[in-house]
């Protein structure tokens, strides 16, 4: 079942998400639910405060050469634990579910550790670089109540001011 995703400036959005303690059968069907959100969003990851569940749970799913997403390819994301591997940095342009049309360059790490638990509550770890890094720390951002827009320099924040402003006001005006 297909979940509504929360939208900025939603205040839910800014709370950080609380462990998971049950790894049970209501687990699994969120973590089910918010797959099929997120395919439907055509998104490459999702956080579970993005449905409004303030959980520290996110998914995580780059389409592979074939530009295709698979469940086999999925990652399962609970209670994690992200580390830097190092300095390294690099630029990718970012987009939001929970922002929905806007897309603006983060500079994010370029390589990341993270240790989390799976659906069944089982530890795993998993280093990642370049595209997967740079979901895991965004939907990481989200599990603290961080967008990707507060990572923006100022004056790309103040263009998404501009234009979030501008939308809201066009949006009242078709109402």
């Amino acid at each position: 079942m297909s979940l509504d995703i929360i939208t900025y400036p939603n205040k839910h959005l800014f709370l950080p998400s609380k462990e998971v303690e049950n790894f049970d059968s209501s687990l699994h069907t969120l973590l089910d639910n918010m797959y099929e959100t997120m395919i439907q969003g055509q998104g490459v990851g999702l956080a579970a405060i993005q449905v409004d569940v303030p959980l520290r749970i996110f998914l995580a799913n780059p389409p592979n050469e074939q530009d295709e997403q698979t469940k086999e390819t999925l990652l399962e994301i609970i209670n994690p634990e992200l580390e830097f591997i190092n300095d390294e940095k690099i630029l990718f342009t970012e987009g939001c579910l929970s922002i929905p049309g806007f897309y603006e360059e983060v500079q994010r790490n370029k390589n990341v550790y993270v240790k989390y638990q799976d659906r069944h509550g089982k530890y795993k770890e998993l280093e990642a670089s370049d595209f997967l890094a740079v979901i895991l720390q965004h939907e990481f951002d989200h599990l603290n109540g961080k967008l990707f827009i507060e990572r923006l320099s100022y004056l790309k924040r103040q263009k998404f001011d501009k234009e979030f402003r501008k939308t809201q006001k066009n949006s009242k005006k078709a109402k």
